[in-house]
């Protein structure tokens, strides 16, 4: 007899025809709006696997709902939208999707860094209002990226792609980890400085640590006190770790330059979330992993792991617990 999975959101047909080889599959149908929680509570009820994406909130009111659940595969590489401890205590397995997408999210991230950096969508924007009136001497004047210091607070996969895309910028790069990786500096060229060293000397911070209650808001007013007057906060990591109305305010005040930011601590970000009144800001709806190769991956890396837990083989990519 199959197991049955379920699927909070509509995957490409690639994926559900994949999964239909090995499993009775059922899923909620629409692909833009996350499922409803109601509908999931009673889904889980049943199930031997479910396959969820970050906006789904995995908790333990969800799984203590489970009678027959086995695995939840999370289509990202962040998990803190399920209840690991909870998943734990009724022995089922949770599984991540890491190292697939750490190339297009490191290129997301330095894409943010450069355009922030150049203020492009500030630029495009009065372009394409009609507001651009005759060429001046500093209109539009942003910061330099070449000979540049980058500090990196986290060095983990995506933190290392980044660094090699600094090379052709001559960038100086420093870094911050709980755990000093002494290899990586002489591999990578990089120098390993605490905290608060990291905020004073960087003209770009990229936040590249996974979230955790230990890291929540670990970027807040006093850390952004610290921080150069032209210097750029770029977060492609996750929204919580960012003080947002510490960064706002900050923003406005002018002690910062710019940030560049794709996540957010409540997405999807409501439309008069201040960050958004800011023109120093660029603002993205959490895109860090999204190019089509990269989700594929994404998927049906999700999809292996389901598939070799319903037949009683290890995971690929199991979350630690």
């Amino acid at each position: 007899m199959k197991s049955s999975v379920y699927i909070t959101r509509k995957l490409p047909e690639e994926i559900i025809d994949k999964l239909s080889q090995y499993f009775h599959v059922r899923m909620w149908g629409e692909e833009n709006i996350p499922v409803p929680r109601g509908i999931l509570m009673k889904e889980i009820e049943n199930i031997d696997g479910l396959i969820c994406l970050l906006t789904e909130k995995i908790d333990e009111e969800v799984i203590a709902k489970a009678k027959l659940l086995k695995i939840i595969s999370n289509v990202a590489v962040g998990y803190n939208n399920i209840d690991l401890q909870a998943a734990v205590r009724k022995g089922i397995i949770v599984t991540n999707t890491p190292g697939v997408l750490t190339e297009t999210t490191a290129d997301l991230t330095f894409t943010l860094l450069m355009a922030a950096a150049r203020r492009v969508v500030n630029a495009s924007d009065v372009l394409r209002s009609g507001k651009w009136g005759a060429w001046s001497l500093m209109e539009f004047t942003g910061q330099d990226i070449y000979g540049a210091t980058l500090g990196i607070i986290g060095l983990g996969r995506i933190g290392e792609a980044l660094v090699k895309r600094t090379k052709g910028f001559d960038m100086n790069v420093l870094y911050y980890n709980r755990t000093r990786k002494q290899d990586k500096e002489r591999e990578l060229g990089i120098h390993y400085v605490e905290l608060k060293d990291l905020l004073q000397q960087s003209d770009y911070v990229c936040l590249m640590l996974p979230y955790s209650a230990e890291v929540h808001h670990l970027i807040s007013k006093e850390e952004l006190s610290l921080m150069k007057p032209n210097a750029i906060l770029i977060n492609t990591a996750r929204g919580g770790i960012v003080d947002e109305e510490a960064l706002y305010e900050a923003l406005r005040n002018g002690d910062i330059w710019g940030a560049g930011l794709d996540v957010f601590e409540q997405e999807p970000v409501t439309m008069d979330h201040p960050l958004l009144s800011l023109s120093n800001v660029i603002t993205l709806p959490h895109i860090g992993s999204a190019s089509v190769k990269t989700r594929m991956r994404m998927a049906n890396l999700a999809v292996d792991n389901m598939v070799k837990v319903l037949n009683g083989e290890e995971p690929i990519t199991p979350v630690q617990q």
